[in-house]
């Protein structure tokens, strides 16, 4: 019956009531030294997020995500849709790579890199402390009626709060279109864009409700990757995790009392201070073990440390630990689960590279007019039309472009006497391919082209020439 009554917080959510309503959470600010250097990350990558777009290298955004266009920078370099296979690849790279850290480490990547995270407990929850104040200061203000100073602490809260929502779907806005025209855009003004400035509108409303609103909901009930943990964890994986052993010990938990030598009445370490339950942005308790709603940012590993330092106990309570460390000392060990997927992370990493490395700059596809048959010419030539497309994955512009018959012996006519490709652009036009019948093997021969800027070979492509059907 103990365990039953002990087990029924995996049957609800710790941000639901029992009535099916949602129970606000007021995390108290956490203190110490791990979330000290929370900051430090998140600051660095806010950083990064916010100088990403606007930085350049050879003339290229350092990262862009232009879904419209079809066409996407990734540290400078410039992936189009017929880039797709690399794309798919580095996707399942992530994924592998999400799997192996969560079985080793747990939902660490939650805590400490998550945008999500990162946003809602270092730039609108300290935002929300600096106006309204710490966890008391906040559940009063939340009873109280609406008088002058709930409105006045009220009004400038959301005003903050829709300034910043404002401004970073101004920055995802310029991964997505590029920051080049987001400026022009800023520079013409709102009205000149209309449809650019209503769909900034909308993504500033989603980042305002998801921070001001549904908070931490995100990270229990939208994000799949903590159902996932569930999946991946097992009694090896390190997590944020409770020491049941040395807090509990013979005669369970007890309040702390001065002068008091607990380890004589065999109670255990832990003095039922809540502290750790406080500080939870979820609104868990860890003593209960391992949860979905955990997100391992570690506030109740310095919530408890600074109580065991005050009631003069050892630190490591709460600590980075997995179950296999606190119910048998057992130390971290590269299981064979874990090698498995380092092995696959291994060889798809080493497929990508060796990938990225045989990328061409250019990209050249030729390809038959369609409904067109072969034409007979003079001195027993047979003729193909084609359509060319050339695709410049670089800032380096191509000029002077020539096809080459490289398989076979005869010419190639383009439409256009001069073809240049332009930096991060595409050419396309029409050619002719003419081979005299006698050197024609069947009637569909694969031919080899050569593309040549100037004198210097930048691709080499292959199509299908059609010619009359030999009986010899």
């Amino acid at each position: 019956m103990e365990k039953q009554e002990n087990e029924r917080f995996r049957d609800s959510i710790g941000t639901v009531t029992s009535e099916g309503k949602r129970s606000w959470v007021y995390p108290k600010k956490p203190d110490g030294i791990l979330y000290k250097y929370r900051k430090w990350v998140s600051y660095i990558l806010l950083a990064i997020l916010f100088s990403a777009p606007f930085i350049k290298i050879n003339g290229n955004q350092f990262l862009m995500f232009n879904v419209l266009e079809r066409r996407f920078h990734i540290f400078g370099k410039i992936f189009w849709p017929q880039d797709f296979y690399l794309f798919v690849l580095m996707m399942l790279i992530g994924v592998v790579f999400v799997v192996l850290f969560t079985v080793a480490f747990g939902r660490i990547f939650c805590g400490w890199i998550c945008p999500q995270t990162i946003f809602m407990e270092m730039v609108f929850r300290r935002i929300e402390y600096w106006i309204e104040g710490d966890r008391g200061k906040q559940i009063r203000l939340d009873k109280q009626p609406w008088n002058g100073e709930k409105i006045r602490k009220k009004g400038l809260k959301w005003f903050v709060f829709f300034v910043i929502s404002f401004l970073i779907a101004n920055v995802f806005l310029a991964y997505l279109i590029g920051s080049d025209r987001l400026l022009l855009y800023i520079q013409d003004g709102p009205l000149a864009h209309l449809s650019t400035l209503i769909s900034l509108l909308i993504f500033t409303g989603v980042f305002y409700f998801v921070f001001a609103w549904f908070r931490e909901q995100v990270c229990i009930i939208a994000c799949p990757y903590g159902r996932l943990q569930g999946v991946l964890l097992d009694t090896k994986s390190i997590v944020v995790a409770y020491d049941h052993k040395r807090g509990e010990k013979e005669k369970g938990r007890a309040k702390f009392r001065k002068n008091e030598d607990r380890e004589d009445t065999g109670k255990g370490d832990c003095i039922d201070c809540f502290q750790c339950v406080q500080v939870c942005p979820t609104g868990i308790d860890i003593r209960n073990g391992t949860q979905l709603e955990c997100v391992n940012c570690t506030a109740c590993i310095d919530a408890c440390n600074n109580m065991m330092d005050a009631v003069d106990l050892p630190r490591g309570l709460i600590r980075y630990a997995s179950e296999e460390n606190i119910e048998k000392k057992a130390k971290f060990r590269f299981t064979p689960r874990l090698k498995g997927y380092a092995s696959v992370l291994f060889i798809l990493v080493s497929v990508l590279t060796g990938m990225l490395f045989l990328r061409s700059d250019i990209e050249a596809n030729i390809l038959r007019l369609p409904g067109q048959l072969y034409e007979h010419k003079e001195n027993n030539m047979i003729s193909n039309v084609y359509t060319y497309k050339l695709i410049n994955k670089t800032s380096i512009g191509y000029e002077d472009v020539q096809f080459r018959l490289i398989s076979h012996n005869g010419t190639i006519n383009t439409v256009k006497e001069h073809i240049n490709v332009p930096a991060n652009g595409l050419a396309e036009g029409t050619l002719f391919i003419e081979i005299n019948k006698s050197v024609l093997n069947d009637d569909k021969d694969k031919v080899k082209i050569a593309v040549y800027s100037g004198d210097r070979l930048i691709e080499t492509t292959g199509t299908t020439f059609l010619g009359p059907r030999s009986y010899n």
